[in-house]
């Protein structure tokens, strides 16, 4: 499908668009507000300052896909490729990206406030000044992440994989939940 029509299907109403291919789709500032993207192939998209709330893209394939500064509130990223994407300064406010593969992605800046990040594959992702207050990363990987001047306080980081090299993460002075060891 290309992206002239499946913006003018959006604007008609139609929402499931479950396994669409848009790959390297220009959605910039797009209102997508509720849609299935659910299984979509978007590698390579440019959605930055799209708004995506409330949006179902659960094993959507986003590798390389420009997300920088979406609104992703509330959205369904579970088990989603983010493979190198940039995510810097988006809205993942309690946003679900339970098993999601966020490989070398950038998240500086993001708001990552009481997102789910469980069983997360995050390593040589950049977290450096996001928040992730209130955060779940149970099980995550952050093997060689970055996360300088991270917002950690309240955040759930128990059975935290993190084996090898992490780049300069301050937890001086953060409240947060720790039952593991490293």
């Amino acid at each position: 499908m290309d992206t002239i029509s499946f913006l003018n299907e959006y604007k008609s109403g139609q929402r499931n668009f479950q396994g669409v291919t848009l790959h390297q789709a220009k959605l910039t500032k797009a209102e997508l507000t509720g849609v299935n993207l659910s299984e979509a192939d978007l590698s390579g998209a440019d959605l930055s300052e799209a708004n995506l709330s409330k949006c179902n893209l659960a094993r959507a394939n986003l590798t390389n896909a420009d997300l920088s500064q979406a609104n992703l509130h509330s959205a369904n990223l579970s088990e989603v490729n983010l493979i190198g994407a940039d995510l810097m300064k988006a809205n993942l406010l309690d946003a679900n990206l339970s098993r999601a593969d966020l490989r070398g992605a950038n998240l500086m800046w993001a708001n990552l406030l009481g997102a789910n990040l469980s069983e997360a594959e995050m390593s040589g992702a950049v977290l450096s000044g996001a928040n992730l207050r209130a955060a779940n990363l149970i099980g995550s990987n952050i093997n060689e992440s970055e996360f300088n001047d991270t917002e950690l306080a309240e955040a759930i980081i128990t059975e935290l994989e993190m084996t090898g090299e992490i780049l300069h993460m301050g937890l001086s002075h953060q409240w947060i939940t720790w039952a593991g060891s490293y």
